[in-house]
């Protein structure tokens, strides 16, 4: 079992979804997430005075996969997040020792589903 962290731009979250779901994985956790990497953030002005902005908004999914999931999740979060442009986003992989699904008990891949 692995745990995929992707750290992807908010507008693209919908093409991301698709891909995922014509893919098969259709189990996630998406929440904001505020960041910067190589795109160190701009500056805009605002009634004169200059504001840095250097944490750019970005969206963080989060998705347990078995084994024979990983690699076609980490297909498909790339197929709908790439522009080709700084800032497109991160994937993570991540071992996952443990699963339970709190309703029935299940663990491991069945919990996973």
């Amino acid at each position: 079992m692995k745990l995929i962290i992707a750290m992807i731009q908010p507008h693209k979250l919908p093409d991301v979804k698709k891909a995922l779901y014509d893919a098969e994985v259709c189990k996630m956790t998406v929440s904001n997430a505020l960041g910067c990497g190589q795109q160190k953030g701009y500056t805009e002005t605002y009634r004169g005075v200059i504001h840095e902005v250097n944490l750019l908004k970005k969206v963080r999914l989060e998705i347990a996969v078995n084994e024979d999931f990983v690699k076609s999740t980490i297909d498909a979060i790339i197929k709908g997040a790439k522009t080709g442009k700084i800032g497109d986003g991160k994937i993570f992989v991540l071992d996952l020792p443990e699963c339970i699904r709190i309703r029935t008990g299940e663990r491991d891949g069945k919990a996973i589903g």
